[in-house]
């Protein structure tokens, strides 16, 4: 799932490899899947796109934008594009499929659910996009500790930590993927309820969304995710799901896995209490 440092690192690399490239061909929808996600109709894509030069590539917090002249490609945070140079490798099934006048391709395709938009700049008014773009991010000055405090009130006192940092948008493209390891350097357990934790322990988890979000975006991506080029991030997880039932790298404590809030969660029982 594409969470902050995937979509850095993505967005980095689109911008290394099909800026200035020319679209030739679009097919959208080759493969229907029921919770791919477009703009308008799909079979429209090739028309709207085709003949035009991409542009800059951008993070929006769990979303990629593309520039392509007068529109715009925005991938959401269930989507996994491929870069191809050799139109032989790219697979027969996909969600969009975008070829360049030099033989090579842009190839993305959905597991589980994801969004595959393209529209003219301007034309599109998802609320998700729209806060992706407006709300500061993390790796971002702006996102400070008075900001951070901001997102705390009255109303968030009952939810759990998870539940504070990873739903209703407050924080876009930090979900439950990377929300992790913020609270298991943090100390916190994901079901701990708001009310409990202290200011101390607030500007803990401030600092740990910082710092843990710029650590794994430095190093290209978590190591459960696949980048462009279908390569792991670089980004050693101590939780997911390649940790569940090891040792703790800390305590050596035995790490657990449960369902919780639509949801796996990860955590070390010992140094999470």
């Amino acid at each position: 799932m594409l969470e902050i440092p995937e979509s850095n690192t993505i967005a980095s690399q689109l911008n290394k490899t099909i800026r200035n490239k020319t679209i030739s061909y679009v097919m959208a929808n080759n493969s229907p899947h029921s919770f791919a996600w477009y703009h308008g109709n799909p079979e429209g894509y090739d028309e709207l796109l085709s003949g035009k030069t991409i542009g800059m590539s951008y993070a929006r917090a769990g979303m990629i934008e593309i520039e392509v002249e007068d529109c715009r490609i925005v991938f959401g945070d269930g989507v996994s594009p491929k870069y191809y140079d050799d139109l032989k490798k790219a697979p027969k099934k996909h969600q969009l499929y975008i070829e360049f006048d030099d033989s090579t391709a842009l190839v993305c395709t959905i597991q589980m659910y994801g969004g595959l938009w393209a529209f003219r700049e301007g034309e599109f008014d998802n609320k998700y996009f729209i806060g992706a773009k407006t709300k500061p991010s993390p790796l971002s000055d702006q996102f400070d500790y008075d900001y951070f405090k901001s997102l705390r009130s009255d109303n968030t006192s009952k939810l759990s930590a998870k539940a504070f940092l990873a739903t209703e948008q407050r924080i876009p493209g930090l979900g439950n993927g990377v929300l992790q390891d913020i609270l298991f350097v943090s100390g916190i357990n994901p079901k701990r309820k708001m009310s409990t934790i202290s200011e101390d322990e607030f500007r803990k988890i401030y600092e740990t969304v910082k710092s843990v979000l710029k650590q794994m975006t430095e190093q290209g991506g978590r190591d459960t995710e696949k980048d462009l080029f279908g390569n792991p991030g670089g980004y050693v997880t101590f939780l997911s799901k390649k940790t569940a039932w090891t040792p703790c790298t800390v305590c050596g404590y035995e790490l657990r896995k449960d369902n919780y809030l639509g949801g796996t969660i990860y955590y070390c029982e010992n140094c999470q209490k």
